[in-house]
């Protein structure tokens, strides 16, 4: 059951296999269009910008922080939906080492739980306001490496929905795997995604530009 399978995948910027790829996961009650506000804050030309939809506005029904079973069966679906982007854009002569893989609130959450459960060397992950999905001993399977990839996880240290502790156990889990993770904690910020943030993720997306 593909709760997602017929939804749309949006796609801006320069033509796909012709550049570097960021893969733009939208947050829950959001749209491609509102995680894709986030370009011209980037102001990075020449990338193909790739966003799908969810149905219903929502990846999975509850909390990041619930059983995954329980968020069934849009987790599984919504996984699914990323992983076919990926292989496409890959299909494309697009290498892992040139997808930024960036996801805001439950699109950080679904961006940090895709790659951890499928770890090679992108050109990077960036979480805002997120962490990899589940609980207990749901959080031991992860297995692979990201070797090298760069991550960015930024939260406030405030959040209502994300707390520290799983922002915490995704860098743990990120560096475990091979991942150079840096992890930014913002004093009273609200549920956004801030200047720093945002330069903090150009630096991965520069990065990826000149071939590091």
């Amino acid at each position: 059951m593909q709760p997602h399978g017929d939804q749309r995948l949006v796609q801006s910027g320069a033509p796909l296999g012709d550049a570097p790829v960021l893969l733009l996961v939208h947050g829950r009650g959001a749209a491609p269009a509102n995680i894709m506000d986030l370009i011209p804050r980037l102001d990075r030309s020449n990338w193909t910008y790739l966003a799908p939809a969810a149905a219903g506005r929502t990846w999975y029904p509850l909390s990041f922080m619930a059983e995954r079973e329980q968020n069934e069966p849009g987790l599984s679906s919504a996984l699914w939906v990323l992983r076919k982007v990926v292989d496409d854009v890959m299909a494309k002569g697009v290498p892992s080492s040139r997808i930024v893989i960036m996801g805001f609130s439950q699109g950080a959450c679904l961006a940090s739980e895709f790659a951890a459960r499928n770890p090679r060397r992108y050109g990077g992950v960036v979480a805002f306001t997120g962490g990899v999905i589940g609980t207990g001993s749901e959080l031991q399977g992860y297995a692979g490496s990201f070797d090298g990839t760069p991550v960015f996880l930024g939260c406030s240290d405030v959040d209502a929905h994300v707390p520290l502790t799983r922002v915490d156990e995704t860098e743990a889990i990120f560096t475990r795997l091979g991942a150079t993770v840096t992890k930014r904690i913002y004093p009273g910020m609200g549920h956004l995604i801030n200047d720093d943030e945002i330069a903090a993720a150009q630096d991965i997306l520069d990065a990826v530009q000149a071939g590091a």
